[in-house]
């Protein structure tokens, strides 16, 4: 018979034959511990959630209350006519909302009540950018003030740039900006730049406003011609025009003032300076014939006897002649065909030559006068046709022409060194020498030139001659330690050769002496040979005054071929043993 706890075990064994899935109570105990932990833990993580869970927020809400909080500040301290404050403000709230046209505004409005116009132009133009042509008015007036200010600070090209842009801006003003415009290259003294756009102008509409504004840029350039013809130009518009008015009685008023100095200064005896002033005059009151014969009387004191009579003519023409006029030109044209040539007048005295020279050819005077005046205005190759001329009509000592001849030759030789035609230069040399041979000059720079050509011979002769005539040159030491190295002056001038030269250069001299004194007869040579025969009364031409205006203002080419020219005739003709001489133009 079976026992309880048998029946029992036999009946759990059926069960679990008969439920397969039933569980264990061991497993459902460990099922209870695990689900009461997950609960626990469940609760632990909500309650962590709860904890850090905020509220969303949507980004650009927060930027444009932050934008619009900055505006507001902005604004406040507008009010408050804190614009620093205000600058910083619209630009932190520009700064988040770059596209708000408003804040662009407000910032270039607040730039102008701190005068920092470039700064406003820059805001205004972002803004122009986001809202193309609405600010173009507010742009151009900032432009405006912009360039007056740069005006006021002398930097008038800029000035100049920023009126056109606000031009540009507003075309209905740009009369108004042209004007500024000119104003600026006035003040910048593109005084020409400014006529020119003024000459523009007026031909596309004449005011007298323009007339007097040009007529002031050219009293600005001195041309007081040019502004007296603008004066009278609007008037004719406008012969009520203030500017125009006050203008031309400045004129006037100056033209007296200078006419006035310049009687002061003729009384004083300072002729010069009174006839710069009546010149100015003249220019400021063109149709006043008492300045024209004011201007006429100085000329004859001056001895301009052309200038004395076109004045005068002049002062006929625009007032009545009165006995004082006539007196006037009538002296002037007794003294002009005497004193022209002697008074520095060769365009006329060359007129009055070639006339006489055409009339009789056989006067050898009348060419050696004309050469002067070419030799003068520094025709050099005429002057020298006309002294050969000369010379074989006067006498072959005469010491005017000689002079002439010899400087002429030099400044060829002077010409021809400095080229490195050094052969060309001695023969130059040479042929001055022969016309003028106590000269030291003239030797010194023909043994430079000899040198040159290795002609060692003859430049240690010039060399010797220089010794004579110059010992205290300052070429002499360089140059004997070239020709003479380890002499000295004294043992080159006893030696055998420095005698025998001295001696040659000595007769050489006193032969070219007593044909006549050499100054003297130049002085007397010029006092005769006149255009009329008479003596002039002015000076002669003398050997330092010609010396003087022999300046070397003629091209390099044409004294070369000049000087070819003659070397071609001078090797035709017999040769003349040259003896050295001194160079009057130096040539440095």
């Amino acid at each position: 018979m079976d026992t309880p706890e048998q029946i029992n075990d036999q009946t759990h064994e059926d069960g679990q034959g008969v439920f397969s899935t039933a569980v264990s109570e061991e497993n459902l105990e460990r099922a209870r511990r695990r689900s009461t932990y997950v609960d626990f833990s469940d609760r632990l993580v909500a309650v962590r959630d709860h904890r850090y869970r905020r509220p969303k927020l949507d980004p650009d809400i927060i930027i444009k209350s932050k934008a619009a909080e900055h505006l507001i500040k902005g604004k406040e301290a507008v009010e408050k006519f804190q614009y620093e404050k205000a600058v910083l403000c619209f630009s932190k709230a520009i700064y988040l909302q770059p596209e708000q046209t408003e804040l662009y505004v407000s910032l270039g409005e607040a730039y102008i009540q701190l005068c920092d116009f470039q700064s406003a132009a820059d805001s205004y133009n972002r803004a122009s950018f986001l809202d193309p042509g609405a600010f173009d008015a507010r742009l151009s007036f900032i432009y405006y003030m912009q360039a007056q200010c740069l005006f006021d600070r002398g930097l008038f090209l800029e000035a100049l740039h920023m009126f056109g842009k606000a031009a540009d801006l507003k075309p209905e003003a740009a009369g108004a900006f042209r004007i500024r415009s000119l104003a600026c290259l006035t003040a910048a003294g593109q005084h020409g730049d400014c006529l020119k756009e003024l000459d523009r102008v007026i031909s596309e509409g004449p005011s007298a406003e323009l007339y007097v504004f040009r007529a002031r840029v050219h009293k600005a350039m001195n041309q007081t011609a040019c502004c007296l013809r603008d004066v009278r130009s609007a008037l004719e518009l406008d012969p009520e025009c203030r500017e125009a008015r006050a203008m031309q009685q400045h004129l006037m008023e100056a033209s007296e003032d200078n006419r006035q100095q310049a009687v002061i200064r003729m009384l004083s005896g300072h002729l010069q300076e009174a006839l710069c002033l009546i010149n100015v005059a003249l220019e400021s009151n063109p149709e006043n014939g008492q300045l024209y014969l004011f201007r006429g009387t100085l000329y004859r004191r001056l001895k301009e006897f052309i200038s004395a009579i076109e004045d005068l003519v002049q002062a006929a023409e625009l007032c009545e002649p009165k006995e004082e006029e006539r007196k006037e030109s009538s002296s002037v044209l007794k003294e002009v065909q005497l004193q022209c040539f002697s008074r520095g007048l060769y365009d006329e005295a060359l007129l009055l030559l070639n006339k006489a020279i055409k009339e009789d050819r056989n006067m050898g005077g009348l060419y050696l006068n004309r050469g002067d005046c070419f030799f003068r205005q520094a025709d050099w190759c005429y002057a020298l046709l006309d002294y050969q001329q000369a010379e074989e009509m006067l006498s072959p000592n005469e010491p005017a022409l000689r002079l002439r001849l010899a400087v002429i030759h030099s400044t060829l030789g002077s010409f021809c060194f400095h080229d490195w035609y050094f052969q060309d230069a001695a023969d130059m040399f040479s042929l001055a020498i022969m016309y003028n041979p106590t000269a030291s000059p003239y030797y010194e720079y023909r043994s430079k030139a000899l040198r040159r050509i290795q002609n060692l011979k003859g430049a240690r002769e010039d060399l010797i001659r220089l010794l004579i005539l110059d010992p205290d040159n300052e070429e002499i030491p360089p140059m004997m330690m070239n020709l003479f190295p380890g002499s000295t002056a004294a043992q080159v001038l006893s030696s055998t050769k420095g005698q025998l030269l001295r001696d040659e250069l000595t007769e050489t001299i006193r032969v070219w002496e007593s044909s006549s004194d050499p100054e003297k007869s130049l002085e007397e040579s010029l006092s005769s040979l006149t255009v009329s025969g008479e003596s002039p009364e002015g000076e002669a031409l003398s050997l330092s005054e010609a010396a003087q205006e022999l300046s070397l203002c003629v091209s390099r080419k044409d004294l070369q071929n000049a000087a070819r020219a003659l070397l071609q005739q001078v090797a035709a003709e017999p040769q003349v043993e040259p003896v050295s001489c001194n160079f009057i133009v130096l040539f440095n």
